[in-house]
């Protein structure tokens, strides 16, 4: 089936997130906007307009209320879902690179960028108490001075964030004292991605290493490898199968350099037990930054380097190696 085309933004995409229930799919791009796609038509439902630099990141509580992006700009915001007005502002020292909603959809983390003589922080916030928000003061404020963190996601049960760094560092941060309960070193180079499965007890990380390793999320136990040639930017587990998707490719900057036929933008799916690549999709003009399975497992989005998003429908049972857009 063809791909599904979503044009947006003007620049590259950083992140997509698709909604509990999968009707929804949020894009965040370099150009300031935040986008929200019918999932299963491609219209576009709406923006989130307020940004003034590139957002990095975004989120969508468990109801599909609110929403988080994190931005350059040195902001995190918080929107109505349906509306797109913006309900809070936080505002930081640099840049906000990750951000998201526990499972209650009350406490909310985000962290900031080491840049401009700032070091990188993981703040928590509780949304149930507006005098935080209004004098921008988490609850909870977690240095990392050793290496700043570029990619995290909610453990299960809310208890503890799971951050990747840019030494190839995970690290557990406790949601309630801020300590450090597990640290794992499996990756050489930093993570780009990490991404839980849909019953939140394994988390799989994307680094430039050119391999994606799957983890056990309360242990840490690192649990398989999927190996590449290239930088994998992104990956994502299936709902309802053991595979995984990857996308990568070179740094943006070494793209112009390269033909289109080594450039290898596709998204790569892997077996997740047996560690073997079965298909490929191709389709991008760029990199892949991000991948995403949609809740039902049978279909997936990606997100490239040429601001494209594009959604892949496809038979999760019978996988066509000939799948190419």
């Amino acid at each position: 089936m063809k791909p599904i085309l979503l044009q947006g933004h003007e620049r590259s995409i950083t992140q997509i997130k698709y909604n509990r229930e999968g009707d929804l799919l949020f894009s965040v791009a370099k150009d300031t906007v935040a986008n929200v796609w019918y999932s299963v038509n491609g219209e576009r439902l709406g923006t989130y307009n307020g940004h003034t630099g590139a957002v990095w990141c975004v989120d969508c509580d468990w109801d599909t209320k609110n929403v988080l992006t994190g931005s350059a700009d040195n902001s995190c915001r918080l929107w109505d879902c349906e509306t797109g007005k913006q309900l809070a502002l936080l505002q930081t020292s640099s840049a906000v690179r990750t951000c998201g909603f526990d499972f209650s959809g009350n406490i909310i983390m985000f962290s900031t960028d080491k840049q401009m003589g700032y070091q990188c922080f993981l703040n928590y916030f509780d949304l149930r108490d507006p005098q935080q928000i209004e004098d921008n003061q988490p609850y909870l404020t977690v240095p990392c001075s050793e290496s700043k963190i570029t990619s995290a996601v909610w453990g299960p049960l809310g208890e503890y964030v799971i951050a990747g760094h840019e030494s190839g560092e995970i690290n557990q941060f406790s949601a309630k004292s801020g300590e450090v309960l597990k640290k794992v070193k499996e990756h050489t180079k930093q993570i780009n991605d990490i991404q839980t499965s849909v019953d939140l007890t394994m988390v799989i990380t994307a680094s430039k290493d050119n391999h994606a390793k799957l983890f056990d999320s309360t242990s840490l136990d690192h649990i398989k490898t999927f190996k590449t040639e290239r930088p994998v930017n992104s990956a994502a587990i299936s709902p309802i199968m053991d595979h995984v998707v990857m996308g990568g490719g070179q740094e943006a900057m070494e793209v112009t350099t390269t033909s289109t036929r080594i450039g290898k933008f596709e998204a790569r799916f892997f077996h997740a037990a047996y560690e073997e690549e079965f298909g490929r999709v191709k389709g991008h003009f760029g990199p892949i930054n991000c991948v995403a399975f949609h809740p039902d497992g049978k279909s997936y989005s990606s997100g490239g380097e040429d601001g494209y998003t594009r959604i892949h429908y496809f038979d999760p049972h019978y996988f066509d190696f000939e799948l190419e857009a």
